[in-house]
Protein backbone atom coordinates (compact mmCIF):
# COMPACT_ATOMS: atom_id res chain seq x y z
CA UNK A 1 0.00 0.00 0.00
CA UNK A 2 3.17 2.48 0.91
CA UNK A 3 4.19 2.26 -2.78
CA UNK A 4 0.82 3.31 -4.08
CA UNK A 5 1.07 6.15 -2.29
CA UNK A 6 4.82 7.23 -3.16
CA UNK A 7 3.48 6.80 -6.52
CA UNK A 8 0.83 9.43 -5.96
CA UNK A 9 3.29 11.54 -4.22
CA UNK A 10 5.55 11.01 -7.22
CA UNK A 11 2.68 11.63 -9.67
CA UNK A 12 1.98 15.27 -7.89
CA UNK A 13 5.58 16.38 -8.51
CA UNK A 14 5.27 15.54 -12.16
CA UNK A 15 2.49 17.14 -11.79
CA UNK A 16 4.08 20.31 -10.71
CA UNK A 17 7.08 19.96 -12.83
CA UNK A 18 7.42 17.13 -15.68
CA UNK A 19 10.60 16.83 -15.55
CA UNK A 20 11.58 16.96 -11.96
CA UNK A 21 10.01 13.74 -10.76
CA UNK A 22 11.72 11.49 -13.50
CA UNK A 23 15.05 13.02 -12.56
CA UNK A 24 14.60 12.42 -9.02
CA UNK A 25 13.48 8.64 -9.94
CA UNK A 26 16.17 8.23 -11.87
CA UNK A 27 18.89 9.42 -9.75
CA UNK A 28 17.41 7.08 -6.88
CA UNK A 29 17.61 3.86 -9.73
CA UNK A 30 20.77 5.18 -10.59
CA UNK A 31 22.67 5.20 -7.24
CA UNK A 32 20.94 1.61 -6.89
CA UNK A 33 18.37 2.50 -4.34
CA UNK A 34 15.32 1.51 -6.95
CA UNK A 35 16.26 -1.90 -9.24
CA UNK A 36 14.78 -1.48 -12.09
CA UNK A 37 16.80 -4.37 -13.85
CA UNK A 38 15.31 -6.26 -16.80
CA UNK A 39 12.28 -3.77 -16.91
CA UNK A 40 11.18 -2.06 -19.50
CA UNK A 41 11.95 1.04 -17.58
CA UNK A 42 15.59 0.48 -16.67
CA UNK A 43 16.87 2.76 -18.63
CA UNK A 44 16.26 5.12 -15.84
CA UNK A 45 19.02 3.81 -14.07
CA UNK A 46 21.54 4.31 -16.88
CA UNK A 47 24.88 5.81 -16.37
CA UNK A 48 23.74 8.83 -18.34
CA UNK A 49 19.92 9.09 -17.79
CA UNK A 50 19.58 10.86 -14.40
CA UNK A 51 22.42 13.93 -15.74
CA UNK A 52 20.18 14.42 -18.46
CA UNK A 53 17.22 14.42 -16.81
CA UNK A 54 18.68 16.80 -14.11
CA UNK A 55 19.63 19.33 -17.24
CA UNK A 56 15.94 18.59 -19.05
CA UNK A 57 14.68 19.73 -15.38
CA UNK A 58 16.66 22.88 -14.99
CA UNK A 59 15.76 24.05 -18.33
CA UNK A 60 12.08 23.45 -17.23
CA UNK A 61 12.48 25.74 -14.55
CA UNK A 62 13.96 28.33 -16.64
CA UNK A 63 11.51 27.83 -19.23
CA UNK A 64 9.05 28.20 -16.55
CA UNK A 65 10.15 31.54 -16.03
CA UNK A 66 9.82 33.09 -19.66
CA UNK A 67 6.34 34.67 -20.35
CA UNK A 68 5.90 32.60 -23.70
CA UNK A 69 5.63 29.58 -21.58
CA UNK A 70 2.22 27.98 -22.23
CA UNK A 71 0.18 27.27 -19.23
CA UNK A 72 0.29 23.61 -17.78
CA UNK A 73 -3.30 23.37 -17.91
CA UNK A 74 -2.58 23.13 -22.21
CA UNK A 75 -3.52 19.78 -23.64
CA UNK A 76 0.54 19.37 -24.10
CA UNK A 77 1.57 20.13 -21.24
CA UNK A 78 -0.96 18.18 -19.32
CA UNK A 79 -0.34 15.12 -21.15
CA UNK A 80 3.21 15.48 -20.63
CA UNK A 81 2.87 15.63 -16.68
CA UNK A 82 0.70 12.76 -16.99
CA UNK A 83 3.10 10.70 -19.43
CA UNK A 84 5.68 12.04 -16.66
CA UNK A 85 3.89 10.42 -13.78
CA UNK A 86 2.60 7.40 -15.06
CA UNK A 87 6.04 6.46 -16.09
CA UNK A 88 7.73 7.40 -12.56
CA UNK A 89 4.52 5.86 -10.96
CA UNK A 90 5.11 2.37 -12.83
CA UNK A 91 8.93 2.77 -11.49
CA UNK A 92 8.62 2.66 -7.79
CA UNK A 93 5.93 -0.05 -9.05
CA UNK A 94 8.22 -2.17 -10.39
CA UNK A 95 10.24 -4.06 -8.16
CA UNK A 96 7.25 -5.00 -5.63
CA UNK A 97 5.26 -6.21 -9.10
CA UNK A 98 2.87 -3.89 -8.69
CA UNK A 99 3.84 -1.56 -11.39
CA UNK A 100 -0.16 -0.89 -12.76
CA UNK A 101 -1.05 0.05 -10.20
CA UNK A 102 2.05 2.06 -9.66
CA UNK A 103 0.98 3.52 -13.09
CA UNK A 104 -2.34 4.37 -12.24
CA UNK A 105 -1.21 5.94 -9.07
CA UNK A 106 1.15 8.18 -10.69
CA UNK A 107 -1.34 9.42 -13.24
CA UNK A 108 -4.19 10.09 -10.71
CA UNK A 109 -1.16 11.99 -8.87
CA UNK A 110 -0.18 14.08 -12.07
CA UNK A 111 -3.67 15.20 -12.42
CA UNK A 112 -3.86 16.52 -9.01
CA UNK A 113 -0.17 17.80 -8.90
CA UNK A 114 -1.23 19.72 -12.59
CA UNK A 115 -4.42 21.35 -11.41
CA UNK A 116 -3.91 21.58 -7.70
CA UNK A 117 0.03 23.12 -8.36
CA UNK A 118 -2.07 25.55 -10.76
CA UNK A 119 -4.11 27.21 -7.94
CA UNK A 120 -1.47 27.17 -5.66
CA UNK A 121 0.96 28.90 -7.49
CA UNK A 122 -1.70 31.24 -8.86
CA UNK A 123 -3.04 32.49 -5.17
CA UNK A 124 0.64 32.34 -3.90
CA UNK A 125 1.59 35.32 -6.67
CA UNK A 126 -1.67 36.78 -5.86
CA UNK A 127 -0.58 37.32 -2.17
CA UNK A 128 3.10 37.98 -3.20
CA UNK A 129 1.86 40.71 -5.70
CA UNK A 130 4.22 38.87 -8.73
CA UNK A 131 4.77 35.07 -10.18
CA UNK A 132 8.20 35.18 -10.42
CA UNK A 133 9.04 34.24 -6.22
CA UNK A 134 5.63 32.17 -6.22
CA UNK A 135 7.23 30.02 -9.46
CA UNK A 136 10.56 29.74 -6.87
CA UNK A 137 8.59 28.28 -4.24
CA UNK A 138 6.91 26.14 -6.54
CA UNK A 139 10.12 24.95 -8.09
CA UNK A 140 11.26 24.34 -4.45
CA UNK A 141 8.90 22.48 -3.38
CA UNK A 142 8.89 20.61 -6.03
CA UNK A 143 12.67 19.27 -5.56
CA UNK A 144 12.64 19.01 -2.18
CA UNK A 145 9.59 16.76 -2.08
CA UNK A 146 11.05 14.72 -4.67
CA UNK A 147 14.06 14.15 -2.71
CA UNK A 148 11.37 12.75 0.49
CA UNK A 149 9.85 11.24 -1.70
CA UNK A 150 12.96 9.07 -2.92
CA UNK A 151 14.27 8.99 0.20
CA UNK A 152 11.28 6.77 1.68
CA UNK A 153 12.02 3.69 -0.50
Amino acid sequence: MAIYLLALLIGIIAGLRSMTAPAAVSWTAHLGYLNLEGSWLAFLGYAWTPYILSLAAIGEMIADQLPTTPSRKMPGPFGARIVSGVLCGAALGIPSGAWIGGLVAGAIGAVLGTLGGYEFRARLAKALGRDRPAALIEDAVAVVAAILIMGAL
